[in-house]
């Protein structure tokens, strides 16, 4: 008796231990980095660092700010006028070689067109002509002065020269200065119109010193762009009459115009905010300023031309384009509605028929909280949020799509 009492606590620790051997054959699985949802609430997502980079999620901070109402405008994109050039031709002349062609991205200073123009000759050969001449009277001069510097020192030493010979050395002295000054002239007027025709300097040195004629002339781009247009064919004949040959333009930079109407003239100022949307699915906007406001009403439409500099560079920016351009309003601080706080529009999400933010987990990394808010109406890109999110507070501004499509994946598995 006294043996089996002495066995039973052994007996029951065997038990337990066996129990607890056969409770852990099955452990609960460990959440891995991957598996976002098993580790977090079913209303927070878990990303792992790669996620958050490859998503480009960015958190910032909600603040305060005026809100102005916004109002939209029909809008083109057009050509920079002031980064175009239209290249034409000072000379007569074949063209005798294209060197770029229509959709061809030139840099200032590139080879265009060459041009064979006999006037080009001509007017080479004359500066050729018109430079020996004022070279060959150099001399005459230096020799009809040393005349009359001889015979002035003589007359003046001993008499020994009769003084209307000393008179009639110091003409043929003063006639040669005026030859050699009318020959420098008339090569600098030949040089000037070979200027005028599109040679440098440095060219026209090169001919002088060569005496060689060249009549091909190359036209070359007067600033970086892209060839718009082109009006030339091979061997045509072309001439300074001509508007342009070629226009040039720099299709990196365009301008948003848009037509306000004459009712909200009042609420457009130089500087305020602007965006432009490219398209009808209200997806691609460009972020801008007004930067001119046409001083003439048009009578026709009624409305006022204004210039918006865009930021960004969107890939369908491009001339011709018809917009759209949401302007913010102009005015008083009374006009609008006041300090409120505002988030961008692309950081909401609609999960289950409400309006929602993702916030950062404090003390928890990669973890963020579904928050539902309650919004007023966007204006500009920027909504006011009447509740649920404070001044200061963290939120996701960009990427929570991948927050709500984690977030209702979850939800999904859970109700399996």
């Amino acid at each position: 008796m006294s043996t089996k009492n002495h066995r039973s606590p052994w007996a029951a620790l065997a038990l337990a231990a066996a129990l607890g051997v056969a409770c852990n054959e099955n452990p609960a699985p460990q959440a891995s980095p991957e598996e976002h949802h098993d580790a977090a609430t079913p209303d927070q997502v878990v990303l792992t660092a790669l996620a958050i980079e490859t998503n480009a999620l960015r958190v910032e901070r909600a603040v305060k700010r005026e809100l102005r109402p916004t109002f939209r405008v029909p809008a083109q994109v057009a050509f920079n006028k002031d980064r175009m050039a239209h290249v034409g031709c000072p000379v007569k002349g074949r063209v005798a070689e294209l060197c770029a062609k229509l959709g061809d991205d030139v840099l200032k200073g590139a080879a265009l067109l060459v041009i064979e123009s006999p006037e080009l000759g001509e007017a080479q050969s004359e500066y050729i002509q018109r430079r020996s001449a004022a070279q060959t009277a150099v001399p005459q001069v230096e020799l009809a002065k040393n005349a009359y510097e001889r015979a002035k020192g003589l007359y003046e030493q001993t008499q020994g020269i009769a003084l209307t010979e000393v008179q009639k050395r110091e003409t043929e002295y003063r006639s040669s200065q005026a030859v050699l000054q009318a020959a420098k002239t008339a090569e600098q007027a030949a040089g000037n119109r070979l200027q005028l025709f599109g040679m440098s300097q440095d060219a026209l040195t090169r001919l002088g010193e060569s005496g060689v004629v060249d009549p091909h002339f190359t036209i070359r781009a007067p600033i970086d762009g892209q060839v718009i247009e082109r009006e030339v064919t091979l061997g045509e004949l072309v001439s300074p009459e001509r508007d342009a040959l070629l226009v040039l333009a720099d299709v990196t930079r365009p301008w948003v115009l848009a037509d306000v109407p004459e009712t909200k003239l009042r609420d457009v100022a130089v500087g305020a905010r602007a965006r432009v949307l490219l398209g009808v699915e209200e997806t691609h906007w460009c972020e801008g300023l007004v930067a001119f406001i046409a001083p003439a009403l048009d009578a026709s439409t009624r409305s006022v031309r204004i210039r918006i500099d865009v930021a960004d560079r969107h890939p369908d920016l491009r001339p011709g384009v018809f917009a759209q351009a949401e302007l913010t309003a102009a005015g008083t601080a009374e006009a609008g509605s006041g300090l409120v706080v505002t988030i961008p529009e692309a950081a909401l999400q609609t999960v289950d028929g409400e309006t929602v933010v993702f916030v950062p987990v404090a003390g928890a990394n990669g973890t963020f909280a579904k928050r539902v808010v309650r919004v007023g109406a966007a204006a500009g890109g920027v909504v006011p949020v009447l509740s649920g999110l404070d001044e200061g507070e963290g939120f996701v501004a960009t990427g929570t799509f991948v927050l709500k499509a984690e977030l209702t994946k979850g939800s999904a598995g859970d109700e399996h």
